[in-house]
């Protein structure tokens, strides 16, 4: 299965109508933090257990995956579910507990294809959140997750899927937002015991397929989102890409042309800024993941 598969089936899910989280918008402590990366380590570990007990080796061979893919995504699962007890170890009597989830999963090939998404986001997650961390033990705990996570995305895209393993030279950071906004689709309901996250979801964003099996710089893609600013200022896409982001003037049609420069994973919000810093207070929509791959003689 292509990634342009893989970003199909996460954009269709992301469109989808999700119950809400109890969610506050304080700034986090590193508590908040931990509890949030809880939160998707719980997804990611449901996730995997759920599928792999579904699908076994001989499934894998049928969808024409070598043994060792069957047998790696299982230590992915034992990695997650390691992430997960840790985590709750760490925060104590009051860590989250696992939600109810969705997943827009039919065969393996699926399964392949959006535990790449994951594992991109999962990195996103822990590189945006490093900010807010400044206990050693906790930075040194996020950076050995964040690692694995970033191994395990890379696995998946090359040697798996024959893609891309990486983009830029930087990791892309997203906010504690425009991760929740990635996640929260497939996450049903949650323990009404559970802590309320330092989070809250966007508005959502979706994007047209690309023409090809990636989008590629220059090509126009029509967005869909609801805006309720009825002024005529100007909206646009700022694209995330490791460190920098790139501001692209939405038209009236709200269509897009994409940029150049672009590779790899790439995460864009609607905003109402057409430079300098996005933040939550100027962001209309988001967040949506585009697959723009990676010329291997780049």
């Amino acid at each position: 299965m292509k990634l342009s598969s893989a970003f199909a089936i996460f954009a269709a899910a992301v469109a989808a109508i999700a119950a809400p989280l109890e969610r506050r918008t304080s700034n986090p402590t590193e508590i908040d933090i931990l509890q949030f990366a809880l939160t998707l380590e719980h997804l990611e570990a449901a996730y995997y257990t759920q599928y792999l007990g579904q699908y076994d080796a001989q499934a894998f061979s049928d969808a024409g995956f070598p043994p060792q893919v069957y047998e790696r995504f299982l230590q992915m699962k034992g990695h997650e579910v390691e992430h997960v007890n840790f985590l709750t170890s760490a925060i104590g009597s009051n860590a989250v507990q696992a939600c109810e989830y969705s997943f827009p999963v039919h065969d393996v090939n699926s399964f392949v294809a959006l535990s790449l998404v994951f594992e991109g986001v999962g990195v996103a997650a822990y590189t945006g959140a490093a900010q807010f961390l400044s206990t050693p033990a906790f930075l040194t705990t996020a950076a050995s997750i964040l690692a694995t996570e970033s191994r395990q995305e890379a696995w998946v895209g090359s040697d798996v899927l024959k893609e891309n393993p990486w983009g830029s030279a930087f990791e892309t950071p997203l906010s504690l937002n425009e991760v929740f906004s990635l996640a929260s689709p497939f996450i049903v309901s949650c323990p009404s015991s559970n802590a309320p996250l330092a989070a809250t979801g966007l508005p959502s964003l979706t994007a047209s397929a690309p023409s090809s099996t990636f989008y590629c710089p220059g090509e126009t893609v029509t967005l869909a989102f609801d805006c309720d600013n009825n002024s005529s200022s100007p909206l646009y896409v700022a694209f995330f890409s490791g460190l920098t982001t790139t501001f692209v003037p939405i038209n009236d049609d709200k269509t897009v042309v994409l940029p150049s420069g672009l590779v790899g994973t790439v995460y864009a919000v609607v905003t109402s800024t057409g430079s300098g810093t996005v933040t939550d207070g100027n962001t209309v929509a988001g967040t949506v993941a585009l697959n723009f791959g990676l010329d291997p003689t780049a």
